[in-house]
């Protein structure tokens, strides 16, 4: 009998005795029927909001994810706790994607992940309508907001295929959205009411961290050194990452660098090492985080800016998720800032140069007019680019801008594992195994090592398998491939080359429309964005009030622990009082001059002496100035 309470699937299939805050109100919401977007700050617990609930109620749960690696790291995770899942994405061929959907509408599959593209299939909204459905996830939600920072349009495409069964509930989970996103949000996924459940975005036990710095390499060791335990060294390119990790290992740090450029071999080397504490920092892109669940990370820092405040909270986010205490620290310079405006020219390429990409891709592919349509081609983008002298970085801004106005799609396809499934019976099997006794022992230890392999694919590593059969890695894969031929399994391998899909018949390059929404609109916001970035880093107010306010939580008191407030603290006065102060007199150094003896009685709410005591300290860390003829004035204004 299946388990109906919440509290008791937690505990069953997770081991926990007790929800995280509001976990259980989203949860409840959803098993009652009602539309609701969950707002739950990076370590949250979003996944625990829609896999308990999923367990709890008849049917299919569909959860919507842009993420290949998150999908296929959730499927292995619930497969692990004995729980049916399955995913779905433009990487995997027709017959097994017919498998998958076949075993949602007639077996006992409970979460079936799909990427947005999926929901223009046909295949896949014919199966939709006669699955039995308990509610629809979306996961990453701000995705759908074109006021987002990730927007993608095919999940634009919910709303339709909501009026498939208008009935299922949808809920919709972020970690990062503006009260603009937030209302977009609601208004794409045709809410039936607005309903909002989250939890404040303060992280209390996360000291947020600014430092200018020149010489950001001597600085960055000296943290490491400082700060104990495991680390995340943000970096903004792939070959950062390799330099920080070897000036790391120089002065006696265990450190790796990970990259989406990095072989699957060398990345999950990384990655385990990190996780099991034998590395203790890993330096990475933005590639890496989403969905790693290790709670332990002391301290995340950026050695360059982030883009926007919505990655830099979410990166930095990752320190600290056991709720102890975890530093993020940011270092920064001039440079950075203006290599984000750099980096937003790079990013919208100019638009002939969009549409010769797109011809050139036709070309590598050769691929008649009208044709190609919904296709996954293999795309050796090294070679692509090479072939047609084009700039490897201008091309990638292309693709994801011809793939955001809904004519290609690119999948980096590493983070998806090899796959098997016995096409036989089990009395077949048997048979196959006695008249074939060179291939019984990876056959018993496929059964032995692997569940659920006659009812639907399932992840295999050809390294495990060979480990347990005394046999190389080439000829497990050779024997594997030798038994496809033969009908009894099929065995499908993973590529390291990406797939290119093209999502209309191949099109003259002139009929390219490439909209202010999808360009001009987006460029605009980035812009907005980066100057948000710049005022964080280099605004002197709390870190954690400009990060809650930038996402829409007013009126938030100082925590009283990121280096403005610590440095604060120094001149005695209370976060809050000093904050007010600091507000009142810039606004009024601004507008005029002022000795420190008329100061009091310019601002009569505030206490003199506290006033007094205020302005003083400002001009010993120079940001007030003394004019030749004593007046307190803004650094740079005193000569004008």
């Amino acid at each position: 009998m299946q388990v109906k309470i919440p509290s008791e699937i937690l505990k069953k299939y997770w081991g926990y005795d007790q929800f995280r805050p509001r976990q259980l109100d989203i949860i409840l919401a959803v098993m009652n029927g009602m539309d609701t977007l969950a707002l739950l700050p990076t370590g949250g617990g979003k996944s625990i909001c829609f896999q308990v609930p999923a367990m709890a109620m008849e049917g299919v749960c569909v959860v919507i994810s842009p993420l290949l690696a998150l999908m296929n790291d959730q499927v292995e995770n619930l497969r692990k706790r004995k729980i049916s899942a399955a995913t779905i994405n433009s990487a995997i061929g027709f017959h097994e994607v017919d498998r998958i959907l076949d075993n949602c509408v007639y077996g006992d599959v409970k979460f079936l992940y799909v990427s947005p593209e999926r929901l223009r299939n046909e295949l896949f909204l014919e199966r939709f309508k006669k699955m039995k459905v308990s509610f629809i996830a979306v996961d990453e939600a701000h995705c759908i907001s074109q006021w987002g920072y990730d927007f993608r349009p095919d999940y634009l495409k919910i709303a339709e295929i909501r009026l498939l069964k208008p009935d299922v509930p949808v809920l919709a989970l972020t970690a990062s959205a503006t009260p603009i996103v937030v209302k977009d949000i609601q208004h794409q996924l045709a809410f039936k009411s607005e309903h909002v459940i989250g939890t404040s975005f303060r992280r209390d036990n996360l000291s947020y961290n600014v430092n200018e710095q020149e010489n950001k390499e001597t600085k960055l060791i000296e943290i490491c050194a400082k700060l104990k335990g495991s680390g995340i060294v943000y970096c903004g390119t792939r070959l950062r990452t390799k330099e920080i990790a070897a000036l790391l290992r120089k002065n006696k740090m265990a450190s790796a660098a990970y990259h989406a450029g990095m072989s699957t071999k060398e990345k999950q080397s990384a990655f385990y090492s990190w996780m099991k504490n034998e590395t203790r920092i890993i330096c990475a892109t933005n590639a890496f985080g989403m969905g790693i669940d290790k709670p332990d990370v002391r301290f995340v820092v950026h050695v360059d800016v982030p883009a926007h405040p919505e990655a830099y909270f979410q990166e930095a986010g990752r320190a600290g998720r056991d709720g102890q205490k975890a530093y993020a620290v940011l270092l920064y310079n001039d440079a950075d800032i203006e290599r984000i405006h750099q980096q937003i020219d790079l990013k919208f390429p100019d638009k002939d140069f969009i549409r010769k990409v797109y011809k050139s891709i036709g070309n590598f592919l050769q691929l008649a007019p009208g044709s190609g349509k919904d296709i996954a081609y293999p795309f050796p983008l090294l070679d692509f680019c090479r072939n047609f002298e084009l700039k490897y970085a201008s091309t990638i801004h292309a693709l994801q801008i011809l793939e955001l106005a809904g004519y290609v799609k690119l999948n980096e396809v590493a983070f998806i594992p090899s796959r098997l499934m016995f096409l036989s019976g089990r009395n077949d099997l048997y048979s196959y195994q006695v008249a074939n006794p060179s291939m019984d022992p990876l056959i018993k230890i496929l059964l032995r090592m692997y569940g659920g392999m006659f009812e639907q694919f399932v992840n295999i590593r050809e390294d495990e398998i060979a480990k347990n059969t005394h046999l190389t890695k080439e000829e497990v894969m050779a024997k594997l491939n030798f038994m496809t031929e033969q009908k009894l399994m099929e065995y499908v391998s993973r590529s390291e080359v990406p797939l290119l899909t093209f999502l209309t018949g191949r099109m003259h390059e002139d009929s390219i429309i490439l909209s202010p929404e999808i360009y001009e609109n987006r460029k605009r916001r980035d812009l907005e964005r980066a100057n948000a970035m710049d005022k964080f880093v280099s605004l002197k107010h709390c870190r954690n009030v400009q990060l809650l306010e930038y996402f829409g939580e007013l009126d938030v008191e100082p925590c009283g622990q990121c280096d403005v407030c610590r440095e604060n603290k120094k001149h005695g006065l209370q976060p809050l009082e000093y904050e007010k102060i600091n507000d009142a007199v810039m606004q009024l150094a601004l507008r005029s001059e002022f000795t420190l003896d008329e100061l009091p009685g310019l601002l009569p709410s505030f206490a003199s002496d506290h006033l007094i005591e205020y302005a003083r300290w400002k001009i010993d860390t120079g940001e007030l100035v003394l004019n030749d003829k004593l007046f307190i004035t803004i650094p740079g204004l005193e000569n004008e």
